[in-house]
């Protein structure tokens, strides 16, 4: 069953005349997510705890007083269910994926929605830990513990300069967990749809930013047999990148109309508005392959990494990756590697 959640309260206030987003221009007013007596007008502010919460916030979790806000209807909401219409996907993915009782997949497979990303706590969004993994997969050293995690444990809701208000090294939680890589430089679209050429511009640090929490993922100690990440492409990647145009013109792109946002990749040059082909030093990244937040794909992927025709994904057709080329379009793994050159259709 879908639990859709359409909240209305907006998030905005006015500073000197001018309207700021709520974190703009440093932190924001204390009490938008603290109470001091958790009492307003002789009422508790969070009725289901009537001793209070930690850190005198206003809801019983971090995440629970950040969705107060970002899950909400005409916002760039990480719940919102404006951002699950067909062929659309809100840029770090929507959390509501989390919701779904069952996921619908290629080939009938369906998957509870615990597999949908990254499982942040927050009882009153119907959402609480990962109900498989304790700790962060692919941890090197202190693993994060999934009870902990949520929209904190990667933004500092105090703000700072960093993209997207993300942690850059040292401390966070109150010092539980320590990161050692610092934030990435990446740049914000200016609409929350994702569309090729508007689109979150990644220019580097990513992977190593991840791999704060999930780093052996894609370290090669030992010569492991595992995917690149935080490598420059090479000649031969970024121009099979650059020609491809779906399956069933593999080599018929335009190099300056080639970027896929659904597969974006990290360049010291890239602009939210850029639509180019990547150069033989541009980077893959986690953000290639993976959403930020949640998807209807298992592990937060941009697309299902179990189908083989895009057009299959969603099942019941309730939320359908992105198809960026139509008919008979194959994995998206392809773009960079090419092996649908010749394969038949749907």
């Amino acid at each position: 069953m879908k639990k859709l959640l359409m909240l209305t309260v907006g998030f905005c206030f006015v500073l000197s005349g001018s309207a700021f987003a709520f974190h703009d221009a440093g932190v924001a007013h204390c009490n938008g997510c603290h109470t001091m007596h958790n009492s307003k007008d002789g009422a508790l502010v969070d009725p289901d705890s009537p001793n209070g919460n930690a850190w005198l916030l206003k809801d019983a979790t971090p995440s629970d007083v950040c969705l107060s806000c970002h899950s909400q209807s005409g916002t760039r909401g990480v719940f919102a269910d404006d951002y699950l219409v067909p062929n659309v996907l809100h840029g770090g993915g929507d959390f509501s994926f989390l919701l779904e009782d069952l996921l619908q997949n290629a080939h009938g497979h369906t998957q509870p929605g615990d597999r949908a990303g990254h499982n942040i706590n927050a009882p009153s969004k119907l959402v609480g830990p990962d109900a498989t993994l304790t700790t962060a997969p692919g941890a090197i050293g202190a693993a994060f513990p999934s009870a902990s995690l949520g929209c904190s444990s990667c933004h500092d809701p105090h703000g700072n300069q960093n993209f997207r208000l993300l942690y850059g090294i040292g401390g966070i939680q109150d010092g539980a967990f320590t990161f050692t890589a610092a934030a990435p430089i990446a740049e914000k679209s200016s609409s929350s749809a994702e569309a090729n050429n508007n689109h979150t511009a990644y220019i580097s640090g990513m992977s190593a930013w991840c791999g704060n929490c999930h780093g052996d993922f894609h370290s090669n100690p030992g010569g492991k047999l595992i995917h690149v990440s935080d490598q420059a492409m090479g000649g031969t990647i970024s121009t099979a990148y650059s020609l491809y145009n779906g399956s069933d013109d593999v080599t018929g792109g335009v190099p300056a109309t080639s970027y896929l946002a659904a597969v974006p990749f990290e360049d010291a040059s890239n602009t939210p508005t850029f639509t180019g082909a990547p150069t033989a030093t541009s980077k893959v990244m986690c953000l290639t392959c993976h959403r930020a937040h949640a998807s209807s794909g298992p592990s937060s992927g941009r697309w299902d990494f179990n189908e083989t025709f895009l057009e299959e994904d969603g099942g019941d057709g309730s939320y359908p990756i992105p198809n960026p080329y139509g008919v008979n379009q194959r994995s998206l793994c392809n773009k960079c590697h090419v092996k649908d050159a010749g394969d038949g259709p749907l």
